[in-house]
């Protein structure tokens, strides 16, 4: 899809949404909507600018299926082109690499396993024996 297709979807999706809302629940709502969508359109500009085609393929495809994970790699696209280290645009074998590291990053934040354990109420051994004692 070429920049003027996705820029013509885009608009065909913001006026359904406006119909959606119809006109009632004052500027305030409207006014979030309004930022909300000059973000979008920031970010999708600026991934335009410094993804090659078939990267931007692929994230579009990750998007699908893990929108989270596409997320991540977004924010450190950006995040890389705003602080300029990035000089030339990112290939989809760079992407590749990228989405390795937050593969690895999220699997290690995910295998985190924290267990609280309770002081005092807790049963031990010489409870047990007492209890078999009983019976």
């Amino acid at each position: 899809m070429s920049d003027a297709d996705l820029e013509e979807i885009r608009r065909a999706r913001l006026q359904q949404l406006q119909q959606q809302g119809g006109g009632g629940g004052g500027g305030e709502g409207s006014e979030q909507d309004a930022q909300r969508d000059r973000e979008a359109e920031q970010r999708t500009s600026i991934l335009a600018q410094i993804l090659t085609p078939q990267a931007a393929d692929r994230l579009g495809r990750i998007r699908l299926v893990k929108e989270s994970r596409a997320t991540d790699v977004e924010n450190r696209l950006i995040m890389l082109a705003r602080s300029g280290q990035l000089r030339a645009k990112v290939t989809e074998e760079q992407l590749k690499e990228l989405l390795g590291a937050v593969a690895e990053q999220q699997e290690k934040e995910e295998s985190k396993i924290v267990v609280n354990r309770r002081g005092g109420g807790g049963w031990d051994d010489d409870d047990l024996d007492d209890l078999l004692k009983d019976v």
